[in-house]
């Protein structure tokens, strides 16, 4: 471990000496409160490297990537839409404390998200005490008939959930946005840490850093505690769409993690309401499975009559209880993005506590004062559509030109149900390799969370950071890259 006299030693000259701190909050530089020692101590050992030195680890981390295939896919890109994330090998320190609280806030909001679907699908006192409009929720295009009634094994809807955050000028953590479908990302936190470890260790030696290696057992441990009763020893399988999908790698990572079967539909049936999937041995039972299918696929009998991707009959087993599927069926409604505005009622509604974890300010433009005020104020917010993901299909008004703010206005007046929008916030900053410097870039956090009989927060998250020089944009099919996440025990 460290010892006192290490962490006070003074700085050396090196590779943060030219850095030049914004007037964001800078989360290595610039503190609000008294500096952990923690924080002294890796600003000692970066500033002992060199950027040529830190360039050369860079590059042979991002050869080690796409050799390892650990790659996306872009489907804009003609040229190439394989890539790996760009990866910076300056990592993002968070402390015990800020972890305890982002932790305890992300618990929070899970149990709430449960609580909400559980009601939505059943007595609806949400809706009936006017807490969140009944329009929203029932004509909302990822409310499913097919989960109306129906129990979930320990109430669990949300399995898997990734909880987008950010950090203001002041430094506080607000939640972003909500992942309760099929959040991908963790791979790479894993990934992440094993190319860190190796090419920086002399950076992390020493440190009290909090290990993220037990993600998959953790996982699959769930997936097992919710499978059907009467289940001695689940068959758990992680359902792909395939090599093409722009996950693919997270989906083999993943199955290989939990030591379970990587199957696509095709490797699945339904008999007599019960799954199977084939194996040269004959037909094996499955009895839990990690869909990264969304709904629309999974059942032709149900949902897309066209899809090739899912397996018939297989939501009919689900509701009759044969299997388990994570996330469950209509998941969707609660990550929406104009349900996000009601989450801190939703909070105060099902646990009677104010929320842990503070919800950016945002204007739902379906409501006349919604859209009134974002109308008037368009050059100063983020506007987005509430089904989007991936950085597309927003506008950051504070960036955009006359030309793409009165575009925007006419489609929020032509569909003001599909926006809601938000103050801009200035995201908080870190240092990261840019070329031949070290720059301040934007970034955000998505902790991953596992719910089965109770909530564990995997100790680190997905850091992602907008590599362009003054994007608020961290997300990768948007030019972002990632961050190794240390979260502190102590």
């Amino acid at each position: 471990m460290i010892n006192a006299q290490h962490l006070a030693s003074p700085l050396m000259r090196g590779l943060l000496d030219n850095y030049d701190t914004p007037d964001f909050f800078c989360e290595l530089m610039n503190r609000n409160a008294s500096v952990p020692p923690i924080i002294n101590c890796v600003k000692e050992r970066l500033s002992a490297l060199s950027i040529e030195e830190l360039k050369t680890r860079t590059a042979s981390a991002e050869a080690q990537l796409y050799r390892m295939g650990i790659t996306f896919t872009v489907y804009t890109d003609k040229e190439a839409i394989d890539r790996i994330l760009p990866f910076d090998a300056i990592p993002r320190i968070i402390t015990a404390e800020e972890w305890k609280h982002i932790e305890r806030g992300v618990e929070q909001r899970i149990q709430a998200i449960n609580l909400f679907l559980h009601d939505i699908y059943h007595e609806q006192h949400i809706l009936k005490d006017g807490v969140v409009p009944s329009e929203l929720v029932l004509t909302n295009p990822n409310y499913c008939q097919a989960m109306i009634g129906l129990s979930v094994p320990g109430g669990v809807y949300v399995h898997i959930n990734g909880t987008d955050l950010i950090r203001d000028q002041q430094g506080r953590f607000l939640v972003l946005e909500d992942n309760a479908r099929t959040p991908s990302g963790v791979s790479y936190v894993i990934e992440n840490r094993h190319m860190m470890l190796r090419l920086m260790p002399d950076l992390a030696s020493g440190l009290p850093i909090r290990s993220v290696e037990n993600y998959g057992p953790r996982l699959h441990q769930v997936l097992c505690e919710v499978a059907p009763d009467g289940v001695a020893d689940p068959q758990v399988v992680l359902l792909s769409p395939g090599i093409y999908n722009s996950a693919y790698f997270e989906h083999v990572f993943l199955s290989r993690e939990m030591g379970i079967p990587l199957v696509e539909g095709k490797d699945l049936f339904v008999d007599n309401h019960r799954v199977f999937m084939r194996t040269v041995m004959g037909p094996r039972p499955v009895h839990s499975i990690y869909r990264r299918l969304n709904d629309d696929f999974l059942d032709p009998l149900v949902f897309n009559p066209n899809s090739l991707l899912g397996v018939p009959g297989l939501v009919e087993a689900y509701r009759q209880g044969n299997v388990t599927l994570a996330n469950a069926l209509g998941t969707g409604v609660a990550d929406d993005k104009a349900v996000y505005a009601y989450m801190p009622r939703i909070i105060r509604y099902y646990l009677n506590e104010d929320p842990i974890l503070e919800s950016v300010e945002t204007h739902i433009c379906a409501e006349p004062e919604g859209l009134a005020y974002t109308l008037a104020n368009l050059n100063k917010l983020v506007v987005k559509p509430v089904g989007e993901s991936g950085g597309y299909g927003l506008l950051i008004g504070p960036q955009a030109t006359r030309a793409e703010l009165d575009e925007f206005s006419q489609k929020l007046q032509q569909n003001p149900k599909n926006y809601i929008s938000q103050p801009t916030i200035g995201l908080s900053v870190t240092p990261t390799l840019c070329g031949n410097s070290v720059e301040a870039r934007h970034v955000d956090l998505r902790p991953f969370a596992v719910t089965g009989r109770s909530v564990w927060v995997l100790p680190g998250g997905l850091s992602r950071v907008a590599l362009r020089k003054g994007s608020l944009v961290v997300n990768s099919s948007q030019g972002g890259g990632s961050k190794d996440t240390w979260v502190m025990a102590s």
